[in-house]
């Protein structure tokens, strides 16, 4: 495949997520170690993960990529819930289970928090994060995040009710870190 590097950093790379990739996308997403993190509570088979490509990836609400180091994926990256008019999306991510603690989760969002500040003129960024996620929960705060609030009992995961905390970065803030 030609190199179709869309961000580039100095571990990790962005590039748009291709149907090619769709086999390591569902093998990720059915290993527990990612689906109960980011709330995912049901198998999802190859026609499931075509559909999700076909629309969510491919459609116009949102930017999804795939993370990759080496040229080999690790995780996707994604914006969604855009509000232009208000000047706000979601950033939501996941990382291989095999290369947790390389930092590659915090260089992909530094990443795309840098583009949608700087090309898509985003205000703000959100994120939701389960309280058993504190890994998750450090990345955000690393890169600048500000843990916002708690919505309790706001999923159920794992046979209980959890709760989700938000976080919220405005373009200040990131513009102010980056000095």
């Amino acid at each position: 495949m030609p190199d179709s590097t869309f961000l580039t950093g100095e571990r990790v790379d962005l590039r748009p997520i291709e149907e090619a990739d769709l086999d390591y996308l569902r093998d990720a997403i059915n290993d527990p170690a990612i689906w109960r993190p980011i709330g995912g509570s049901r198998p999802i088979n190859r026609k499931q993960e075509q559909e999700f490509f076909d629309e969510v990836v491919c459609g116009d609400d949102g930017v999804h990529l795939l993370i990759t180091a080496d040229d080999a994926p690790v995780g996707t990256i994604g914006l969604r819930e855009i509000d232009w008019e208000a000047g706000r999306g979601e950033v939501g991510y996941w990382i291989d289970p095999d290369e947790h603690g390389q930092g590659y989760g915090t260089e992909a969002t530094e990443l795309m928090v840098a583009y949608a500040f700087d090309q898509l003129g985003l205000h703000r960024i959100e994120a939701r994060v389960f309280e058993f996620n504190e890994a998750s929960q450090r990345l955000l705060e690393s890169v600048g995040f500000v843990r916002e609030g708690t919505s309790r009992e706001f999923e159920f995961v794992d046979g209980e009710y959890r709760d989700t905390h938000w976080y919220g970065l405005l373009e200040d803030e990131w513009r102010d870190r980056e000095s």
